[in-house]
């Protein structure tokens, strides 16, 4: 098998899934024609303030929608589920983006679309009733810091013992601030582009020189200490105007992310490495990456690839308010759904390029991996050519970087690059992170006073600067626990368990307002396919987790807050689901074209 093969036909498979599937869920499903020929204006027509609600060209709201839904998620889900082969990871992959993941999101941007660009809780509570609005509500918000969790532990990894990539990745945050203070003050967005992204080239190719200098011996950090300095940063950045860091850094990183898959598409076509690991391992049953079996974990390890939870606040969130006409929900959300499965088969695609003895020497503790009885093939080399020791840096981040490096380096003029290659990678990867710990640790603080402003009525004031500040420490500092206290094994599952159940809220809230949208009720299985395949999956990687780590004193994953964080979200999505049947089975009562023409209110 070669990679070229793998990742062109991934390609066509999307393609034909977007103009077939994507024209019917958008046509036929969800009558979104009907309403664009009767011209009912969209909510940033209807509520255009100039701020929140904002008629925005399609192609740049791509481009938001896009940057937002696509973190680590589809970076290092992929990477981690190698561990049982790359056929299991690439088939959920593909299968899942397609009916799952692309679904999700069109139905969960136009089910907020249609209640005029509300919060998905708010969404929920006007649908199935207050008990699974407030279930909804309380589950997002256990959900969001569960993400900031696993997305930090991520960073961690790739710059622990990591002089070079601290100093990169340190330096944007000064040098966004930078480019956002620029910007603010001339308007000159272009010279402010161009400054701000040869000065981040610049500290790449400086930090090579720190290396066994005092500057260097400061910026070398275990995980522990990474550990507290993430979520005191995440703090002052959730607190600073989002002009000020949050929006100039994402601005620049969209160019590394497309610039990075660009030139890795490209690279693997040009010298189409081949796949060295076999379409199963031996792991199937569980493995020092992944502790669980090949099902259900394939789909909780990788999800935002194939489908996410996580995407529900970003579809019921900034980009309902923005899309200027009703036929661009296809484009921008099943469309970007279905781009982000792309750049997850190419994390695969250099995961499995790797030679499988060195891929779980880097994702596998030393303990582990002495277990495994496996001896490192290219890893001593590799070490050589990035200069930094590899050896047991999981979270598939560095495995990532590595793999890269390992395709680009078989092209001449990089040949001689590869340690810098390397650390553009891991700054890549983990600027885009920390610009998504960013805009999920001020969307928590949002959820915490929003939720826990109904009953300390001060704390819901978003003027006041005392409840922003004590919001924001409640949320860093749970995050915080969790990232402190857990391994990647331990919390990336919990991260997936959260996610997908998530993602099968947002499946449930979609399959109750086609019930009540469309012509023929069996239009219905669009969302309930994916949702009986996604709740079953959640449940029963819960119950293992709790059952044989969390709750487990023998195993090393043994931490009681991430067993009982797993009970109460079960929970809420056990009450959730009862809720929809309950509703679904009132709504089944009532004839199918009267309950349309009801529904059409809703709209107006």
């Amino acid at each position: 098998m070669n990679a070229v093969s793998i990742v062109i036909g991934s390609v066509c498979i999307l393609l034909i899934a977007y103009r077939l599937y994507g024209t019917f869920m958008a046509s036929k499903v969800l009558k979104i024609d009907e309403l664009e020929d009767e011209k009912v204006p969209t909510p940033s027509q209807k509520f255009n303030d100039g701020r929140d609600y904002v008629p925005t060209n399609k192609w740049v709201t791509f481009g938001h929608h896009f940057a937002a839904i696509a973190a680590a998620g589809p970076l290092v889900g992929p990477v981690l589920a190698a561990q049982f082969g790359y056929l299991p990871s690439l088939l959920w992959l593909l299968i899942g983006a397609v009916i799952g993941g692309a679904v999700h999101d069109l139905v969960v941007l136009f089910c907020s679309m249609r209640r005029d660009g509300k919060s998905f809780s708010e969404v929920a509570k006007e649908e199935l009733g207050p008990v699974a609005g407030f279930c909804t509500g309380l589950a997002m918000l256990f959900i969001i810091t569960i993400t900031m969790a696993g997305l930090s532990l991520v960073v961690l990894h790739a710059l622990e013992r990591n002089p070079w990539g601290t100093f990169a990745v340190g330096i944007t945050i000064p040098i966004a601030m930078g480019v956002g203070l620029y910007h603010r003050k001339t308007g000159n967005l272009k010279l402010a582009t161009i400054v701000g992204f040869t000065l981040i080239m610049v500290a790449v190719v400086f930090g090579h020189y720190l290396n066994g200098t005092w500057l260097g011996d400061l910026l070398t950090f275990d995980t522990k200490t990474l550990a507290i300095i993430l979520p005191i940063y995440a703090f002052f950045a959730a607190a600073l105007p989002v002009w000020l860091l949050l929006q100039p850094r994402d601005y620049l990183s969209t160019f590394m992310k497309v610039g990075v898959f660009a030139a890795l598409i490209i690279g693997v076509i040009a010298i189409n490495p081949s796949i060295e690991f076999p379409a199963f391992t031996n792991f199937l049953g569980g493995g020092p990456v992944v502790a669980g079996p090949v099902w259900p974990f394939v789909s909780i390890t990788i999800a935002c690839g194939a489908i996410s939870g996580f995407h529900v606040f970003v579809g019921s969130g900034t980009t309902p308010k923005m899309l200027n006409r009703w036929k661009d929900a296809k484009p921008v959300a099943f469309g970007a759904m279905l781009v982000e499965c792309i750049v997850a088969v190419m994390a695969l695609v250099a995961a499995v390029s790797l030679e499988p003895a060195d891929y779980f020497a880097i994702n596998s503790s030393p303990e582990k991996y002495a277990e495994l009885g496996m001896e490192p093939v290219h890893l001593a080399h590799l070490e050589d050519e990035v200069n930094m020791d590899l050896e047991g840096r999981t979270g598939g981040a560095v495995t990532l970087a590595v793999g890269m490096t390992y395709i680009f380096k078989a092209v001449p003029i990089f040949e001689n690059l590869a340690a810098y290659f390397y650390q553009f990678v891991i700054l890549f990867e983990a600027v885009f992170i920390l610009t998504a710990i960013d805009a999920g640790t001020r969307t928590a603080r949002y959820l915490i006073q929003d939720f826990f402003g109904n009953f300390i009525k001060p704390l819901k004031r978003m003027d006041s600067i005392w409840a922003n500040i004590t919001a924001s420490a409640i949320a860093c500092f749970a995050w915080g626990y969790l990232l402190f206290s857990g391994d990647i094994s331990s919390v990336w599952a919990l991260f997936g368990v959260s996610n997908q159940l998530m993602a099968s809220i947002g499946l449930i809230i979609g399959a109750t307002v086609i019930l009540k949208i469309a012509d023929k009720r069996w239009y219905m299985l669009t969302c309930l396919i994916p949702l009986i395949y996604l709740y079953v999956t959640v449940n029963v990687a819960g119950f293992w987790m709790i059952k044989n780590v969390y709750l487990n004193p023998a195993n090393a994953g043994y931490n009681v807050i991430n067993g009982v964080l797993s009970v109460i979200m079960l929970v809420l999505g056990i009450v959730i689901m009862v809720s929809a049947i309950t509703k679904w089975a009132q709504l089944w009562k009532i004839p199918q074209p009267e309950l349309a023409k009801r529904s059409r209110s809703e709209v107006a």
